[in-house]
């Protein structure tokens, strides 16, 4: 047995101490656990019983908790979710996609605009049913993280300080924070792509799981979220299914989603490759278009820029 051997073998008891110990909390006994993933506090486990399967998520950080009553919160709700089997304070037992009702999602569903209605109506119902949840509960809110303190650090991350837009985004900071926080909050999913989609095997209806980053939003965050990912056709059938909307928040978000990706990639200790998108709009003029036409929506034509 070699050194690195040796190591992953002593890793692997570590981990699975968790599990194992949520599992007997569960009152489950099992007779094959293993590991599918372990990531930044989050193990993720195939449970096998003598006559079924199921999937565990075991959370060691506490901030990563939330997806468990997240779960609960959805059911309450009567919005569509993966079975719960069971679950602790720090891990919760799920029906296994693999030998449920469901399939996983695939890339080829992104092109697909039978499956892109099937997505439109969960995003529907999600909305529609959480309203009323998300204005009376403290929730995660991405555009918390929209303040001065953030700006200042996209600014330096990105070396990009000899913009002009930066001025303006600034000075008229009051501006733009408050036009994005009036908007109507419900509950928004934050984190669509195919790898955590669910859709049935007959065809009739799909879901999201993975609610990590479910908390409150504007609506069109998450219609902007999905339509991003899908082919033409697809999306075409995705907005027509979903139905109308306040296209007026369009216009805040396309400076928002920028600000919030920017925020979240100079978090990162090495720039990621997926913001570069946001980095390009933002050096291109792109962005100094999308906040002149904020504040022009939010002041009525009065946006101070050409007085500087």
């Amino acid at each position: 047995m070699t050194k690195n051997e040796t190591v992953q073998i002593v890793s692997y008891e570590v981990i699975s101490i968790l599990p194992e110990n949520e599992l007997k909390r569960m009152c489950i006994n099992f007779t094959c656990l293993s590991l599918i993933r372990d990531k930044d506090g989050v193990s993720v486990w195939r449970v096998k019983t003598e006559s079924d399967s199921f999937v565990m998520k075991c959370f060691s950080k506490r901030e990563h908790r939330r997806e468990i009553a997240n779960y609960q919160i959805l059911s309450s709700l009567g919005v569509p979710t993966l079975k719960v089997i069971a679950h602790t304070d720090c891990a919760i037992l799920l029906e296994d996609i693999e030998t449920s009702y469901y399939r996983f999602g695939t890339d080829k569903d992104l092109s697909d605009p039978k499956t892109a209605v099937l997505i439109a109506d969960w995003y529907k119902k999600l909305h529609e049913n959480g309203r009323k949840y998300a204005s009376s509960h403290q929730l995660y809110d991405e555009c918390d993280n929209i303040i001065l303190d953030n700006i200042t650090k996209i600014i330096d991350k990105t070396g990009t300080g000899e913009l002009s837009v930066w001025q303006t985004v600034l000075r008229k900071f009051d501006v733009i924070k408050n036009a994005v926080m009036k908007l109507p909050r419900t509950l928004t999913y934050n984190d669509f792509y195919y790898t955590n989609l669910a859709v049935a095997r007959e065809g009739t209806s799909a879901l999201m799981y993975d609610y990590n980053l479910l908390g409150k939003g504007y609506i069109y965050s998450d219609i902007r979220n999905v339509c991003s990912s899908l082919s033409d056709e697809a999306k075409v059938a995705f907005l027509s299914s979903y139905g109308s909307f306040n296209v007026n928040e369009i216009i805040i978000d396309d400076v928002i989603s920028v600000l919030f990706d920017l925020i979240v990639a100079c978090e990162q200790d090495t720039f990621p490759s997926w913001a570069n998108d946001s980095l390009e709009v933002l050096r291109d003029g792109r962005f100094l278009s999308a906040v002149e036409k904020l504040l022009e929506t939010e002041t009525g034509g009065k946006t101070g820029i050409k007085d500087m």
